[in-house]
């Protein structure tokens, strides 16, 4: 019998792979339906036969209550973007000057950019062990349960010997086919319709129960590996990508390997642009590496992207729709955004009813009205951007700034010189309260630890905290009562408060949220006065001898404090025990740092950036904004952007967050 049962497992996995790997069949549906049936039966007759890599475990999980996280062996890094030929190619121009060889005799390889999510496949002596998500790179979800349903992921690797430890890195995708007919289903069902198919394979991944995901058509095609530990070795990237098709793993169609000339990368990317609406799968892009293992190796990463291989992603989406109105939004610091509302329209993916207008003269730029036909943009998960007036409507209406904040009321003013639309309402209005509560109790100013997000957001719908002083006004039941809460929980949170009374002056003023007064500044200023009623009564002028001040931080500090508003609400503040010891003037020691400037980018996993730029400036030196010609050093943490490379382009130190530890001694 075991014979026998085993026989059906092969046969019905040799199947799948024909099926879902080969996109090859060779029995007919019935045939394969009746064979999987007696493979049923003898589970169910003898329970003791099933294995793991049986075909009928792919959906015998139950639903899980959450997903734990795992942590990746191996980190999972994400992709550098290119959106020109130009920049694609001076990518790998770079990667050649580095490696002293000419881009022309770099070989590499391209391959479809699938639109899907991106997972971790682990397996322990050939078996699939565990999946996990991408998530911040270093911690992912577990999705163990959902991965299993995917008929193109082996249960079991397709060779005799397989490597004791195996990652395979990949992406997990919903065909074009598959994502129509559960949004023709949704319809039928009076459902929710998925935007795209990312957003399907995304949300069904992350399915708790996998009889769910079992339903919907999801592929995995591998782009790489992580962990492993075999005796097969590779010195192409091309070679991995062979040896996991031998495995039982899919095929990503259409790639090829060539040598990185301007010419053969135009080529490539025209072949590609061509074939893109034919593949079944959406693809958002290609994928360029250096196809040598050796001179990956030699070129290395930085920050959280590795420096031999880059994504061209295709142009942005450009689709006509209609402006129907403008509304205004109200910021934490006050600023009015004008918000367009459009005639849902599909463009770069999803369903577009909104798109940002950024300002009134970029309104006036456009020449844009309320009822004109326009043209909209959207490139990945950028925000949609309106790009021109294709026609100006019969019954146009201009777009007008409100002269009163739609909701406080009160007066909107333009600040001389500036773009910005203000609400003058400041601690009092309603829309900048809740940011302004988070910003005043966030770790880098009041640092109230149990008042979190959620908390204050929850607070602030039940009418407990309007202002920054309702703060110290709450009291146990106010916490308490509300859902996921308790005595001990709101216990906690009221001794934060509490923690939080004793303070400095710096900190008190940049927790104000005072429009463009950040940390930097707020210290300069409590330096330079010494005390909160010196600062309040400064003039223009008074504040204008501040060091790194300038006249536009130096009149917002003016109106703020004239605001009786806003002094009502410092003075209840104050009242409520809130206290620090006057600024004194220290002298400043020689340090490690001294006379250096860093700046920080991204965000780090191992240590806060308010902390890291606290160890800086315990060091001596000055964390500034932006990059300059300037700036001594760069950390990069993840998703690090625009900063990092412009240092990149200035030749300015970089340091990973790893390199940054080690730098001060601080790695575990």
């Amino acid at each position: 019998m075991q014979t026998r049962y085993n026989d059906l497992v092969a046969k019905i996995n040799q199947w799948d792979y024909e099926y879902y790997v080969l996109d090859n069949p060779s029995v007919a549906d019935a045939e394969y339906d009746q064979v999987f049936r007696q493979l049923l039966e003898m589970e169910a007759d003898n329970p003791e036969l099933i294995t793991p890599e049986s075909p009928s475990q792919r959906v015998g999980a139950k639903p899980i209550d959450e997903f734990r996280k795992i942590e990746h062996t191996v980190k999972m890094l994400s992709l550098a973007n290119a959106f020109s030929l130009e920049e694609t190619f001076g990518f790998f121009e770079k990667a050649a000057k580095e490696l002293e060889l000419s881009p022309a005799s770099l070989e590499l390889f391209s391959e479809p950019k699938l639109d899907g999510l991106a997972i971790s496949i682990h397996y322990e002596k050939g078996l699939l062990s565990y999946a996990a998500t991408r998530g911040d790179g270093q911690v992912g979800e577990d999705v163990t349960h959902t991965i299993r349903t995917v008929k193109s992921v082996p249960l079991k690797l397709a060779i005799p010997n397989p490597p004791e430890k195996l990652d395979v890195r990949g992406e997990v995708f919903m065909p074009k086919a598959a994502f129509e007919k559960i949004n023709r289903q949704a319809v039928q069902n009076d459902s929710k319709v998925f935007v795209n198919p990312r957003n399907a394979a995304a949300g069904t991944i992350r399915q708790m129960n996998p009889k769910i995901a079992a339903e919907r058509d999801l592929q995995f095609i591998p782009y790489g590996l992580g962990e492993y530990e075999g005796e097969q070795q590779f010195t192409r990237h091309s070679e991995i990508l062979a040896y996991l098709h031998r495995l039982g793993f899919r095929k990503n169609p259409h790639c090829y390997a060539f040598l990185g000339s301007f010419e053969a990368f135009e080529k490539n990317y025209q072949v590609m642009e061509q074939t893109r609406e034919k593949l079944p799968m959406q693809i958002d892009g290609i994928v360029y590496k250096v196809d040598s293992l050796e001179l990956q190796t030699a070129l290395g990463f930085i920050a959280r992207s590795p420096k031999w291989a880059v994504a061209r992603k295709f142009p942005a989406e450009n689709m006509v729709t209609q402006l129907l109105s403008v509304d205004f939004q109200v910021g934490r610091t006050g600023v009015l955004t004008p918000v367009a509302r459009l005639e849902p329209v599909f463009v770069g993916g999803v369903t577009v009813s909104n798109a940002t207008l950024h300002n009134m003269d970029e309104i006036e730029r456009l020449g844009l009205g309320i009822g004109d036909s326009i043209e909209i943009q959207r490139a990945g998960d950028v925000i949609p951007k309106v790009v021109k007036v294709v026609a100006t409507g019969t019954h146009r209406a201009p777009i007008v700034m409100p002269v009163r904040c739609p909701v406080c009321d009160a007066a909107v003013e333009r600040t001389e010189g500036q773009a910005a639309f203000r609400c003058t309402g400041g601690l009092t209005c309603a829309a900048q309260g809740a940011e302004r509560i988070k910003h005043y109790a966030s770790r880098r100013f009041m640092n109230i630890t149990n008042l979190g997000t959620k908390l204050i957001e929850l607070l602030y719908s039940k009418g407990c905290l309007n202002t920054i002083a309702d703060i110290y006004s709450l009291k146990l039941s106010d916490i308490a009562d509300l859902e996921g809460q308790g005595e001990k929980s709101a216990q906690n949170v009221l001794a934060s408060i509490d923690a939080s009374k004793s303070t400095k002056l710096g900190t008190f003023l940049g927790a104000l949220g005072i429009h463009e007064v950040g940390e930097e500044g707020a210290k300069s200023i409590a330096k330079y006065f010494k005390n909160l009623d010196a600062i309040a009564h400064a003039s223009f002028e008074d504040l204008m001898q501040v060091p790194d001040i300038g006249p536009v931080m130096a009149t917002n500090v003016v109106n703020f404090f004239k605001d009786e508003k806003n002094q009502a609400i410092i003075a209840k503040i104050i009242g409520a025990g809130v206290c620090w010891e006057d600024e004194a003037n220290e002298p400043v020691k020689q340090q490690r740092l001294a006379g250096q400037t860093w700046v920080l980018t991204g965000t780090l996993q191992q240590m806060p950036r308010n902390e890291a730029k606290a160890l800086l400036e315990s060091l001596g030196a000055k964390v500034a904004g932006s990059v300059s010609k300037k700036t001594t050093c760069v950390v990069a943490g993840q998703d690090a952007g625009s900063k990092l490379a412009n240092a990149q382009a200035l030749g300015i130190k970089v340091l990973d967050e790893t390199e940054f530890l080690a730098e001060f001694k601080l790695a575990d």
